[in-house]
Parts: C-alpha cells; sequence; structure tokens
C-alpha cells in the first residue's frame, strides 16, 4: 500500500459491483492491506470511463482511492487481471461467484487479508486451468479458507478415514498457496475429505450462501 496527503493506491480484488444511480457504481473490494472496503466509482457506467472495465467483480490491481467518513471513492485503477475468460467457463464463473461471497463472509474492515486475497487469485487460475474438478477444488477452497479464519481444525486422530483423506486435511491447511491445488483424491477418501470439509463448514457458516444456492441449482 502507498500513501500521500490525499490518496491510498491498495491491491486487491472485486467483489462486488452494483449499479447506483445513472452512472456510477458501489464496489466492495477485498484490500490486502485494509481487507475490505466499500468504494464508489462515479461515472463508472459512462461508456468513455477509465473505469468502466475495472469496476467489475473478479478484477484484480491497484485501486487508487480516496478515503471518506464511511466509504471510499475510486480515482483509478491499474489493473493486472480482468478474468474475463470466467465469463465462458460454466458452470465454473459461478463458482468464482461463490468463492467471492464466502471470501466476504470472512472479510472485515481493517483486517489485513493479503493471504486470502492470494487464495482467491490463485483460485481462479486453477478454475481456468480446468486440472481440477470443480467440486472439488470448492472443498479445497473451502478448507483453506476456514484454516485461514481460524475456524478449520483437521482430526487429530485418523477414526475411520482413509490415511490419504487425513494427510490430505492437514495438507490443504499448511501448505504453500502454490502446492494447494496439486494433489488429488478419489474414491471414498474424497468422501471423506468432502463430508468433513462439509461438516466444518455447517459449523463456521451461519447464513446462506445465495451464490451457493445458485450455483447448485445450476449443477443439479
Amino acid at each position: 500500500m502507498r500513501d500521500t496527503m490525499e490518496s491510498l493506491e491498495l491491491t486487491g480484488v472485486v467483489l462486488y459491483a452494483q449499479p447506483l444511480g445513472e452512472y456510477d457504481k458501489r464496489l466492495v473490494i477485498l484490500t490486502g492491506d485494509r481487507g475490505k472496503i466499500t468504494a464508489f466509482a462515479h461515472g463508472a457506467r459512462r461508456p468513455n470511463s477509465p473505469l468502466m472495465a475495472a469496476c467489475n467483480p473478479f478484477v484484480f490491481g491497484s485501486f487508487t482511492v480516496i478515503p471518506g467518513r464511511n466509504a471510499y471513492t475510486l480515482r483509478s485503477v491499474k489493473a493486472a487481471n480482468y478474468f474475463t475468460e470466467l465469463a465462458a467457463v460454466q458452470p465454473g464463473i459461478y463458482y468464482g461467484f461463490y468463492f467471492l461471497e464466502l471470501a466476504s463472509f470472512f472479510s472485515a474492515e481493517e483486517i489485513e487479508a493479503r493471504e486470502t486475497v492470494n487464495l482467491i487469485y490463485i483460485t481462479l487460475r486453477a478454475i481456468l486451468k480446468n486440472n481440477v474438478p470443480l467440486e472439488f477444488l470448492r472443498r479445497v477452497y473451502e478448507c483453506r479458507i476456514l484454516s485461514e479464519n481460524g475456524v478449520f481444525a483437521p482430526p487429530k486422530d485418523r477414526g475411520s478415514m482413509e490415511e490419504s483423506a487425513w494427510y490430505a486435511l492437514h495438507f490443504t491447511t499448511l501448505c504453500k498457496l502454490s502446492e494447494l491445488y496439486s494433489f488429488r483424491l478419489s474414491g471414498k477418501a474424497e468422501e471423506d475429505y468432502t463430508e468433513y470439509v462439509d461438516k466444518m463448514m455447517r459449523r463456521s457458516v451461519d447464513r446462506p450462501m445465495k451464490s451457493l444456492a445458485l450455483l447448485l441449482a445450476m449443477t443439479r
């Protein structure tokens, strides 16, 4: 983050973008240094606006903002990745929206979120690479984001769980982000991994995820 007397430059990702009035947009941006912020992009919906392309979900970059009493004003964006390719990935884009909503659920203002910003980036890249089944990718993402927020602990004892699933749960919470989607499970091991992550999600997420409901409806 680089500060000046009037503005801040924050690196992050757009989680939400909502039309406001005739030409403006209201954004929710997850930033590495200041966590989740609300920013207003004036004129972003005008056809010739330099903000138009960058004021959309999934956009990663550096956002120059001016702090206000309750929100920020967006002045400019240096976009590093628009992830426009996601629009052509079905149903991958719906998984992407769910990942953004889950990140928003666990984020707060003034709580740094560098790890989560990076997690979203590598997860969207994994969707585009299409090397990991999306339902398994979803459980790995959920496991990692729960762990980052201190609400996930792998089982100490394996019990009846497949050994590879038990090791995978530990690996997911401890590995480098660059290695997160490097493993696969199948059969009962995948079932055990999925069942445990689902159980921890039910304990930790206390409200319905609208994007997950849409995702499940789209993939039935």
